[in-house]
């Protein structure tokens, strides 16, 4: 386990220099940011993505399931003296928005949600007409996509690819690597949660949603500050072959538009 697992404000104060510095950018190649943009995160976690957004005078809101996460978030913005609005809430719950957004962000939360084609159709109703969705999410099958860099066992937080292996035998490595039964169960439930790239294009085919862009990522944006890795992109040649791209791609970046 990494200390940022441990030590919330490094996450936090990390996400949102990657946030500053590629997911706005990426951002506004398709809708202008501004005083007047209102801004969701849903699944914000402490809030790091955020503050830049926050910094540039957003109307800013952020949904975690997490009490914890969210006190934490209003703990390190009230640091930085910067405003924002969050709610302690599963998004389901949240029956009537009390308004519509310009832009959602859905970042690293699509890969933990079992009921994914629900949980994409509810977010709409938080969206304007002419609003966009900035997601992003590990494929399932790069070589962390199973989140195991959580674990506290330095043999089973640095090996690639084991979340790959069947279910019995993944739950017993973990099981041998010392693994407390709260985080096995939480990298099985990572494990049935998994997405691809091809479930995550098919359920948007199926959704009220179009693919405005698509962008995977060879080396995660994030990897820069964590481990002084300059982002790339995927090979575009591995990015039109289903399947084989989802051992390649560390992040997959994507703005959805309503249909």
């Amino acid at each position: 386990m990494q200390e940022r697992h441990t030590n919330r404000e490094m996450y936090f104060n990390e996400l949102a220099q990657t946030s500053k510095k590629y997911i706005i950018p990426y951002i506004e190649e398709f809708k202008k940011i501004d005083k007047d943009s209102k801004i969701l995160e849903i699944g914000c976690g402490e809030g790091g993505n955020l503050l830049p957004f926050a910094q540039k005078g957003c109307d800013v809101t952020g949904v975690d399931i997490s009490s914890n996460r969210i006190e934490q978030a209003k703990h390190f913005f009230s640091k930085n003296n910067a405003n924002a609005g969050f709610i302690a809430s599963d998004i389901f719950k949240i029956e009537k928005p009390s308004k519509l957004y310009d832009i959602i962000i859905i970042h690293d939360v699509i890969e933990h949600i079992s009921h994914k084609k629900e949980f994409l159709d509810g977010c709409s109703k938080f969206l304007k007409n002419d609003g966009i969705i900035c997601m992003g999410f590990p494929a399932w099958q790069m070589p962390f996509g199973g989140h195991q860099q959580i674990c506290k066992s330095k043999v089973a937080s640095h090996i690639p690819f084991i979340h790959i292996l069947p279910k019995p035998l993944y739950k017993s490595y973990l099981k041998l690597c010392g693994e407390s039964k709260e985080r096995i169960d939480e990298l099985l439930d990572i494990k049935d949660c998994a997405t691809s790239i091809e479930l995550f294009e098919s359920l948007i085919n199926e959704s009220k949603y179009s693919i405005e862009n698509r962008r995977l990522y060879f080396i995660n944006p994030h990897y820069e500050i964590k481990f002084n890795l300059k982002p790339r992109l995927l090979n575009p040649s591995i990015g039109r072959v289903p399947y084989l791209r989802d051992f390649f791609s560390s992040s997959c970046f994507y703005i959805l538009t309503k249909k």
